[in-house]
């Protein structure tokens, strides 16, 4: 599988450069350069675009408590279309243009997170974070287990409001102490 990726990466190029002498005999060299310079400013303007959308997308969703892990894949996959518009050539532009049609971008990005998922291996772990001042005596269970919480945040935690006043102003005349006189 690796000496295949290795390989492709080492012939994409010059098929790349093969397709572009080939249009570039059939439309003539300026017409080729123009094409290469329409579709990766065409391609800037489609993703910068869509990329708005998806950031708004990415906000009404962690508005509605929802994560937004969909509008995340899809500007994943819009950066890799503008990544591979803004590459000169044309089997890159039309490797990017599926993924600037919204439909076609979802289900590819569905098919790469279930492959990547399948062949994931997940692990969660979870730590009880005991408060501080908390009694392991007053919560049975809790023996034993170690004390998760940063170094910092070991000693007792009091919970209070306060409200800052002025002092008043100082008094007009000096106040003496009658004890000490004699």
């Amino acid at each position: 599988m690796h000496i295949a990726l290795i390989l492709l990466g080492l012939a994409f190029p010059l098929l790349e450069l093969a397709v572009l002498i080939k249009v570039g005999q059939t439309l003539g060299v300026w017409s080729t350069i123009l094409l290469l310079i329409a579709t990766g400013v065409v391609g800037i303007l489609i993703v910068q675009s869509q990329g708005l959308q998806v950031a708004r997308r990415a906000a009404q969703s962690m508005a509605e408590g929802r994560p937004p892990i969909e509008p995340v894949v899809d500007s994943f996959m819009l950066m890799l279309a503008g990544a591979l518009l803004l590459i000169p050539g044309l089997l890159t532009d039309l490797i990017a243009l599926p993924l600037l049609v919204p439909p076609i971008r979802r289900w590819i990005a569905r098919w790469a997170l279930r492959r990547l998922f399948k062949n994931a291996d997940v692990r969660v772990e979870t730590h009880e974070w005991r408060s501080p001042g908390r009694d392991p005596r007053q919560d049975p269970g809790t023996e034993g287990q170690p004390d998760n919480r940063p170094r910092g945040a070991r000693g007792p935690v009091i919970d209070a409001e306060w409200e800052h006043v002025d002092d008043p102003k100082p008094p007009s005349k000096p106040v003496t102490d009658d004890r000490n006189r004699s």
